[in-house]
């Protein structure tokens, strides 16, 4: 395992990040979700993401269940703030002091700490003063309840003005989580050269595109029985947008180039998102803990720049660059 420092600040985490989205509480039952942690422990991950709102509390209640035993000292846990907990009341979601100081701990109850290594303002809530989002952060650092703050799909104003207020109350924003993939490069434009100079890291979700960029939809072909393209709970709508025949075709032309490394083609996509220098860490999810094992190969991996040209010549104009993209598909008010 590597680690990389998490923007300007003194920690460090795996470049391996487990994530559970969709899958503890959800899609996989609890001995297959401790298996998956099991098996990341096992590989040198120490770094572990999740939200109070995958799948309405239980992902972390998994998690925190599944880390029982491990030296807490050992672990970087991460969690996140803003979606719709409990019965989803008016004030059940956003980033309202009164939602995320009783988040915080329902938190840190189900996943069975003191402490999260580093809390996460989910989404940006346009609903609620920035000054009133960021002194309640500040309150949960002094509290000790949290170590660092940091953000979800912000837009590069949104992390300018964040940075600011943070440093003004006297706290670290220290990294955004977005989605980032060789399909996927909305934040290279703004988002990235905007953390760089504020000393902000990514912590990248989706480095595989949801499964597509594993090969293992193919174009013309109805998706596998029990894969995320025919999950209702969720999965399938955010992987809808890379399904089309074109994208898919393209993404089977990558497995020659993953051939020429040693690698599968997730290997190949883990790898590639860890090529850019302002990320610190790419979270993987896993229904299997042979997944695990599979994507933590990509670890150490050096793309050559001929080869990385290669891909982009592949995928072409099947990869969304456009930085609009982040606000445009951020919530505009509060969900319910």
């Amino acid at each position: 395992m590597e680690f990389r420092y998490l923007g300007r600040s003194g920690l460090k985490i795996s470049v391996i990040t487990y994530g559970n989205w969709l899958t503890h509480g959800s899609q996989v039952e609890n001995d297959v979700a401790k298996a998956c942690v099991a098996a990341a422990l096992d590989a040198g991950i120490t770094s572990f993401d999740t939200a109070d709102a995958y799948a309405n509390g239980a992902a972390e209640a998994v998690l925190g269940e599944a880390l029982a035993g491990t030296r807490r000292e050992s672990l970087e846990i991460f969690t996140k703030v803003y979606w719709v907990t409990g019965p989803g009341g008016p004030n059940d979601s956003g980033l309202s002091r009164k939602h995320i100081m009783e988040s915080i701990n329902g938190s840190l109850r189900r996943l069975r700490t003191d402490y999260v290594d580093l809390y996460q303002a989910h989404r940006y809530d346009a609903e609620t003063p920035l000054e009133e989002t960021m002194q309640a952060f500040a309150d949960i650092v002094r509290a000790g309840k949290a170590l660092y703050i940091g953000v979800s799909e912000w837009t590069a104003d949104q992390l300018r003005a964040g940075h600011e207020l943070a440093t003004r109350l006297g706290i670290q924003l220290v990294s955004n989580q977005p989605q980032y993939s060789a399909l996927w490069r909305v934040i290279e434009a703004e988002v990235v050269p905007t953390s760089r100079a504020l000393g902000m890291s990514q912590i990248v979700f989706s480095p595989i595109a949801q499964g597509v960029l594993t090969g293992k939809y193919e174009p013309g072909r109805p998706p596998p029985a029990g894969s995320r393209a025919t999950d209702e709970k969720g999965g399938a709508t955010f992987i809808r947008r890379f399904m089309d025949d074109t994208t898919l075709g393209r993404v089977a032309e990558l497995e020659p180039i993953a051939q020429e490394l040693g690698l599968t083609r997730a290997q190949l996509a883990v790898a590639w998102v860890l090529q850019n220098e302002n990320v610190a860490s790419a979270i993987i999810g896993a229904s299997r803990p042979e997944q695990v094992r599979e994507n933590v190969e990509a670890v150490g991996v050096r793309i050559p720049a001929e080869l990385l040209g290669r891909i982009d010549a592949v995928l072409g104009d099947s990869v969304q660059r456009d930085p609009a993209l982040t606000e445009r598909n951020a919530p505009q008010h509060r969900p319910t």
